[in-house]
């Protein structure tokens, strides 16, 4: 029989449970919606225990169908393979809250299915898939402490969000999971950028609230249609037994334990030789016996672990609550790569690489919502000789893939932008050690090797691992836990950050009663464990290095316009494989005309910048280029200023001086430096004299007159006369009155339909040219006036005589008007 419940959350947003229509031979299913979001969750347990194990066989898969989204998947196979990381990071999203409600003596083989059918491309169905989870164990046969409900909160301009979009994320200071029962907190996992950790609590609290909302819809679609839990059998504890083997070996056990007084190896070492003394008083065979000591043993260590943090306020290497164990730091450790660092903090040790690569490296992904590229990666690796094991070294691991998510989240919140560093990048933590966090090694490595190839990082990134110890209202933080303080303690809480504020945090809690006062006492002494690891690592290095590598690409970003594009790439994209095949360099382009060239050579990267700016330039005003003159003409020159686009050179912009023939300045071919005065449609108009009197200026010399001006740049010529001159036109040592005015008359046509100087007056060598064969020479009378040469009218020079014009001064010869 079908049931349903809905819940409204917080701005209006609705997730309804359903169950009784799908799936019903599965122990419980739940079909879960939200808007066009739905998928199908099942939870399935076998009837009896599995033999011969001592912890719960849970698996959870989680998967998003490409026909969800309304796509096809990419490939010849044409069908979902194997998990993407998107997937495989929300299986461990459900798995990490549900756990530990499970009552600790199930042993029986369980798996939690979630598939998304439908997804709208808004919004993550991801959390959909821990609620739909939580409900269909709920409704099951199956014992579980839940339900747990979850909801994903965002930050945008100070007021909190419930399952905000994708759209929604991107604008969000903080994107933080939260999943907890109606009684308190279970999990939480976030990525933040340089958020406060007030901020972080604040958002914690406010999913609560919705998170009540969730499970008490699901425990109302329980009553409705839940089934009856199996009977498990507590497990008993012992306690005689207990108490007889701290009463032999107790005292020497707790100095096993002592990791200050014995290092990690030599404890082991240590507590194995007293279980194996305890090993030889057993009966000889008793598999039984045998079975319980190794239980009891394992609880005693636990009791001592607990009772000295608790009571005697003492960790096992007698460090403080929030002293963290000594940390080195290198760089530039691996010769070849571009990028690399060694963090040591106590017995943990990530060698971190970084690889710099152009777009092409990009990582392409594939989901329900269509392609898209990854720009920056971050893997995890995690050897089993790290622990000093031998294990099957297969594939990547879910945890592996799960810490080095974490570590990405952290460092990806303080990338520079695809504008200020165009590269592809790649971090690899490989951990050679471990015995703490090495998930938070990793990201403190990481942010070093960045440093270290050059990236600028907007603040150097560090991550602490914190822990709980909690026994009603005794607890006990503690900072940089190592393996013990993980195992038997009560949280798992990491924090990464920079100096500002957080960029990434994970939490796993064990226990349920983890008030919002703890969680800010937690964060307050992570924040001051993460300064001091920022301390260690700036005293190292502070910021990116100038120099990158001799063997990682020059990048360099070139804007170009749309429209230049297919210039560039030429058809069939010939002209853009011209240029990568004369320089070698690696050449992208997108649809925006952002170009990024890139090669190790640095000759080549030159070269090949300079084809494309040659091929893709566009003119701008004010701006002075070499040019080349490619025609002449009466009224000026055309110069080519870039392949393909030439600007005309007007007669009068040729040079400081009067120009009668374009010819007698310029000749095609000619490269000369000319300045774009204006642009107007496809017209470009060029000046050479403006060039001419900026380089003047710079050198300090004096500026030369334009002819009409009243002045002369060079002596002047006399002019031939072809008729004896009339009474009084003469000066009294015989020259015609020169004129110093502009009113000039024209005696001929000007060539170029123009008034016209007498020719090269104002040569810029200043000097004058010779008379014409057949005239007088400079200065003396008579002498035939050239075609096209004007007479001028005007006052005497000074000295000379009569006032100008017709005024009537004596000596003045009439209008020739």
């Amino acid at each position: 029989m079908k049931h349903d419940v809905t819940v409204e959350l917080a701005g209006g947003k609705h997730i309804k449970f359903e169950t009784g229509r799908m799936a019903k031979q599965a122990s419980g299913a739940a079909f879960t919606t939200s808007g066009d979001n739905a998928i199908l969750a099942t939870a399935v347990a076998s009837p009896d225990p599995k033999e011969g194990i001592d912890f719960f066989p849970l698996t959870v898969e989680y998967r998003e169908f490409t026909y969800a989204g309304g796509r096809i998947p990419g490939g010849f196979i044409k069908r979902e393979g194997r998990p993407s990381e998107k997937e495989i990071l929300t299986s461990r999203q459900i798995d990490r809250p549900i756990r530990p409600l499970f009552p600790e003596a199930f042993r029986n083989e369980t798996q939690v299915v979630a598939f998304v059918y439908s997804a709208d491309k808004e919004n993550d169905p991801d959390v959909l898939g821990i609620n739909g989870a939580s409900c269909a164990l709920a409704l099951s046969d199956i014992p579980f402490h839940g339900p747990v409900g979850a909801v994903r909160v965002g930050l945008i301009e100070g007021n909190f969000i419930v399952n905000p979009t994708y759209a929604e994320r991107e604008k969000s200071e903080l994107n933080i999971m939260v999943v907890g029962t109606a009684d308190g907190i279970v999990m939480v996992e976030s990525g933040s950028k340089e958020t406060s950790e007030e901020s972080v609590v604040s958002a914690i609290e406010f999913a609560h609230v919705e998170i009540k909302k969730i499970c008490a819809a699901i425990e109302e679609l329980v009553k409705l249609a839940g089934k009856t839990k199996r009977t498990v059998t507590p497990v008993e504890v012992d306690q005689e037994y207990l108490g007889s083997l701290k009463a032999k070996v107790g005292e020497r056990l707790s100095d096993a334990l002592d990791t200050q007084k014995h290092p990690k190896f030599e404890s082991y070492a240590l507590v194995k030789t007293i279980k194996d003394e305890l090993k030889k008083d057993l009966p000889e065979g008793d598999a039984a016996a045998g079975k319980k000591l190794s239980k009891y043993y394992e609880l005693m260590r636990e009791s001592i672990f607990r009772d000295q943090v608790l009571n005697d306020r003492i960790r096992p290497d007698h460090r403080a609550f929030d002293q963290i164990r000594l940390v080195t730091v290198e760089t530039g450790v691996l010769p070849r790569v571009h990028g690399s660092a060694l963090f040591t903090r106590g017995e943990t040790q990530a060698l971190v690489s970084a690889t710099l690569g152009t777009t092409d490296d990009a990582q392409r992904m594939e989901s329900y919502t269509g392609e898209f590229k990854r720009r920056f990666m971050l893997h995890y690796n995690f050897p089993p000789f790290s622990v000093g094991e031998v294990g099957r070294m297969t594939g990547v691991g879910r945890r592996e893939i799960g810490h080095g998510a974490l570590a990405w989240r952290a460092i990806e919140a303080v990338l520079p932008g695809e504008d200020e560093s165009p590269y592809t990048l790649r971090v690899v933590s490989d951990i050679l050690e471990s015995n703490g966090s090495s998930s938070m090694a990793t990201v403190c490595g990481a942010s070093l090797a960045l440093m270290a190839a050059g990236i600028p990082l907007k603040g150097a990134v560090a991550g602490v691992a914190m822990g709980l110890v909690k026994e009603g209202d005794k607890y006990a933080i503690l900072t940089d836990i190592a393996g013990a303080e993980d195992h038997y303690g009560d949280m798992d809480f990491k924090v990464a950050g920079t100096r500002k504020g957080i960029t990434a945090l994970q939490m796993d809690i064990k226990i349920m009663g983890i008030t919002p006062q703890i969680m800010r006492e937690a964060l307050e002494q992570a924040r001051r464990g993460r300064l001091e690891l920022l301390d260690t690592m700036d005293a190292t290095i502070s910021s990116a290095s100038e120099q990158k590598s001799a063997f990682a690409p020059r990048i360099h970003s070139m804007q170009i316009p749309t429209d230049k594009i297919r210039d560039l790439i030429g058809p069939g994209g010939k002209v853009i494989r011209g240029i990568i095949d004369a320089t070698g360099v690696k050449i992208d382009v997108d649809d925006t005309g952002r170009v990024n060239v890139a090669s190790s050579d640095a000759d080549g990267l030159s070269r090949a910048i300079q084809m494309i700016t040659d091929l893709t330039a566009t003119p701008e005003i004010g701006k002075t280029y070499l040019g080349r003159v490619v025609r002449l003409a009466e009224f000026g020159a055309f110069v080519e200023i870039f392949p393909g686009t030439d600007g005309l050179l007007h007669v009068s912009e040729i040079a400081e001086h009067r120009v009668k023939e374009v010819k007698d300045e310029l000749r095609e071919g000619d490269q000369i430096l000319v300045k774009v005065l204006a642009i107007e449609g496809n017209r470009i108009k060029l000046s050479r004299k403006a060039v001419l009197r900026e380089q003047r200026a710079k050198l300090g010399l004096p500026e030369v007159p334009e002819a009409g001006e009243g002045q002369r740049s060079a002596p002047r010529p006399a002019q031939a006369q072809t008729q004896a001159p009339e009474p009084g036109n003469i000066a009294e040592d015989g020259d015609d009155f020169d004129d110093d005015d502009d009113d000039d008359v024209e005696d001929g046509p000007d060539t170029n339909g123009e008034d016209e100087a007498e020719p090269n007056f104002n040569r810029a060598d200043g000097v004058a040219p010779a008379a014409p064969a057949g005239g007088r020479p400079a200065g003396g009378p008579g002498g035939d006036r050239r075609p096209g040469t004007r007479r001028r009218r005007g006052g005497r020079r000074p000295g000379q005589g009569g006032g100008g014009g017709n005024a009537g001064g004596g000596g003045n010869r009439p209008s020739q008007g």
